[in-house]
């Protein structure tokens, strides 16, 4: 075992774009494990857009502050288990934080069953498939033959939303930025059109893409595209609001999505955020149906590794600047 753990520790807390002058690489004493606890070693961080959201104030989690470690998710295995149910080699899913070890009480981590690629535990059987299946599912509720639109939609959960609607028989778009992605998304992952926001104005191009209207959009992104879809919402149209990427690096925008009291009442939309643990007592249903339909072929699973923790400030700058496809995580060891 290394004598000394490495962290990724903030050193100041942005007030405009996220760079590596906000990050440090220190070094902390290693920790050891009291009853009840396990001693962590990390294997790969999870890097999200929460990340991000989590500088700015208290979300569903306490703030971040200067000097703290870095906090995250991440998969780990168990080297010292000092509590019940609990033994060497284990992995979990825990919020270590950016380091190589880490010692949290049992009952803050979650168990995992062992499935190869061990990837995949991050993503499509993690938060991001889950919060897909949950998101799509629980809260857009699509029927077969409607139109979905998805933001974000070579993302991490995008991907999976875009997928698990067509498998539930609906017509799918996707908004991503840039035209790889775009042809991409159409090519590998099978969606019915993509929409370049790079290139076109997506209110005008939502006119091609979704004649008939949206029926449900997933939002990741909030802002301009949030606006454009609200206005292309059919009668009854349902939103999953998931995150609003727009607005987590930088300045905040002036103004928030226009239309919307007028547009909920005379549409009659449903517009609602979630967060996945809002449906832990339907997990094993859902890890039931991701498994089999990627078993079956019917579900891809698009993952952007990197390695080292030096370079996890790195990749997450790069995902909020839209550099990743699909689920971007930092193997560690």
């Amino acid at each position: 075992m290394a004598a000394v753990n490495r962290q990724i520790q903030l050193a100041e807390l942005p007030k405009d774009k996220l760079g590596l002058e906000h990050f440090r690489l220190g070094e902390g004493a290693m920790p050891h494990a009291k009853d009840g606890e396990l001693l962590l070693r990390v294997r790969y961080i999870s890097l999200d857009a929460a990340n991000r959201a989590w500088m700015q104030g208290a979300t569903y989690r306490s703030a971040l502050e200067a000097g703290q470690v870095m906090a995250g998710g991440a998969l780990a295995e168990v080297v010292e288990a000092k509590a019940p149910g609990f033994a060497s080699g284990d992995l979990v899913f825990a919020d270590t934080g950016w380091q190589e070890y880490a010692v949290l009480p049992a009952k803050r981590v979650q168990k995992l069953e062992k499935r190869e690629p061990l990837t995949h535990l991050l993503s499509v059987y993690g938060v991001a498939g889950l919060t897909a299946y949950f998101g799509l599912l629980n809260v857009g509720q699509p029927k077969a033959g409607e139109t979905v639109v998805v933001s974000a939609a070579a993302g991490s959960v995008g991907s999976f939303v875009g997928q698990i609607a067509k498998i539930k028989g609906c017509r799918v778009v996707g908004i991503a930025g840039g035209a790889k992605k775009c042809a991409w998304l159409k090519s590998e992952l099978g969606f019915d059109e993509a929409i370049d926001y790079k290139a076109v104005a997506v209110g005008g191009a939502l006119k091609d893409a979704a004649p008939k209207g949206i029926d449900v959009y997933f939002d990741n992104v909030g802002g301009d595209i949030l606006e454009a879809c609200l206005f292309r919402m059919s009668n009854h149209g349902r939103i999953a609001c998931c995150g609003a990427v727009s607005q987590y690096d930088g300045v905040a925008p002036r103004h928030g999505p226009r239309g919307i009291p007028g547009l909920i009442v005379t549409k009659r939309l449903t517009m609602k955020g979630f967060v996945v643990m809002d449906f832990d007592d339907e997990r094993a249903k859902a890890l039931s149906d991701l498994e089999g339909w990627v078993k079956a072929g019917k579900l891809k699973v698009p993952e952007d590794v990197m390695n080292g923790l030096e370079n996890t400030p790195k990749a997450l700058i790069g995902l909020l600047a839209g550099d990743n496809i699909g689920k971007r995580m930092v193997k560690v060891v």
